[in-house]
């Protein structure tokens, strides 16, 4: 991986990684990462059996693609929550 990020960024990419309903589209459009880098980066910060739990847990889940997604899905989202795009939030 060609790209320094700091510790926040780092803490917030495993936090957005380990989130199950957050595709790893989302953190290529926020990072930069695609998902091999993403794994790359889950190895060298995690521990061996956090990294195995991890890829155990996200090997068959749709939710972290966005293309296996279903339209249908029904997610709650509350009138107060700011849209994000890009990096950054949006101001009302």
């Amino acid at each position: 991986m060609s790209k320094d990020f700091t510790p926040a960024q780092t803490d917030r990419i495993i936090e957005m990684a380990w989130e199950d309903r957050t595709p790893f589209e989302a953190i290529r459009l926020q990072f930069g990462l695609n998902e091999s880098q993403v794994r790359q980066l889950m190895r060298k910060e995690l521990k061996s059996g956090s990294y195995t739990r991890w890829r155990e847990r996200v090997a068959g889940r749709r939710t972290k693609h966005a293309a296996k997604i279903s339209v249908t899905t029904n997610r709650f989202k509350s009138s107060m929550q700011r849209q994000i795009t890009g990096n950054r939030i949006s101001k009302r």
